[in-house]
Formats: structure tokens, C-alpha cells, sequence
């Protein structure tokens, strides 16, 4: 993933101090292991080397981190999907979206244990903020799609449908990858994926 900071229309820049960074990465795992509420904000502070009071001269609470960090992915997410959506080749462009996700999905499973069950804990105007992005992250896919078959694109509401239950194969990773090798596993969910979303009409 990239370390410069990335701007999506209508978004703020994504997180880009390493430390705030590595908060972010410890609490994922935490909270993914833990729960959001199984663990405090002096654990996320313990996990990084921070007492409470100093942790909290980057965040303001532990619901200040959650809204961060999947604020944060969501716009990465966003960005980089309209990057790759934007191939004049649809089948380019599906195969980079395919590839681009995943490898988030392969190398992130804490966020989207984290994404999967925490989300209603992140306050509304920030969690209505996560729900548009990941909207508009989905219509990506759903464009392309569609482009795949100019002379008869499928209905958007099932291309949709479509990327959604895509995305729910991709996103099993937190428990269908640890016993495969990386390598193999992505190779799978490319073949599975790519088949599926090539029936779509």
C-alpha cells in the first residue's frame, strides 16, 4: 500500500505519521482478538509503547481510533479502486480491482474482522462517512463490470449484488486463509473470483 498520503473527492488525506500508523495497526489486531470492547485504550497504548495519557496526544478515546482506522482503509480503499477502475479495458480494469483487493484482503484480515463486527461502534457521522465511501467503492466495481458487456451491461442492481457477494468471498480471508500459503490462497480467490463475477448478466 502506498505511504503518500491519498486525497478521494470529497475526503480527507488518509493517515500518514507512522506512529498514528502504528497505533491504528495495534489496535486492529486488538480489537479483532479482543472486541472494541474487551480492550481499553491503555492496551492499544501498552501495544505500542505508550502510556494512556501520552496516547491520547494522538487520539481522543478508543472510539477516536476505531472511526480512524476505518475511515482511513475505506478511503484507501475508494481511491485506489477509482485509480484502477479508470482503465479504458474493463477486463484490465477488473483484473487490477480483483488483484488490488486481494491483497488488502490477504494482508489485513484484523481490519476486516475489525470492519465486520465494530462498525456500529463508530460514531454516526463518521460511520455515515465509512458507509458512503464504501458505497461509492462498490459502484467502482459496478461500473466496470457493466462495461464488460457494452452491447447488453447486466442491471446495476445485479451487478451490484454481484460485487457484494464478491466481496464476501474475498473477505473471508480472516478465516479461510491460515492454513494455505499465501501465494496459493490469492491464486485461488483470483480463479473463484474472476469466474464468478464473468457470469454476471
Amino acid at each position: 500500500m502506498t505511504s503518500e498520503p491519498v486525497r478521494p473527492a470529497g475526503g480527507r488525506a488518509t493517515v500518514t505519521s507512522p506512529r498514528r500508523a502504528e497505533i491504528l495497526a495495534a489496535a486492529a489486531e486488538l480489537f479483532a482478538r479482543r472486541g472494541f470492547h474487551g480492550a481499553s485504550i491503555g492496551d492499544v497504548g501498552r501495544a505500542v509503547g505508550l502510556t494512556g495519557p501520552a496516547l491520547y496526544r494522538h487520539f481522543r478515546g478508543k472510539e477516536a481510533v476505531l472511526a480512524e482506522m476505518l475511515l482511513d482503509i475505506s478511503e484507501r480503499l475508494r481511491a485506489e479502486g477509482a485509480r484502477r477502475a479508470a482503465d479504458p479495458d474493463p477486463a484490465r480494469a477488473l483484473d487490477a480491482l480483483l488483484r488490488w483487493h486481494i491483497a488488502f484482503a490477504l494482508d489485513n484480515p484484523a481490519l476486516i474482522t475489525v470492519h465486520e463486527r465494530e462498525l456500529d461502534n463508530v460514531p454516526e457521522p463518521q460511520r455515515h462517512q465509512i458507509r458512503r465511501l464504501q458505497r461509492a467503492y462498490v459502484e467502482e466495481w459496478v461500473g466496470v463490470l457493466r462495461r464488460m458487456r457494452p452491447d447488453a451491461p447486466p442491471p446495476e442492481d445485479r451487478a451490484r449484488a454481484a460485487v457484494h457477494a464478491c466481496f464476501g468471498l474475498l473477505n473471508s480471508t480472516p478465516y479461510s486463509a491460515a492454513a494455505v500459503d499465501r501465494s496459493a490462497m490469492g491464486d485461488l480467490l483470483y480463479a473463484m473470483a474472476r469466474a464468478a463475477l464473468h457470469q454476471v448478466s
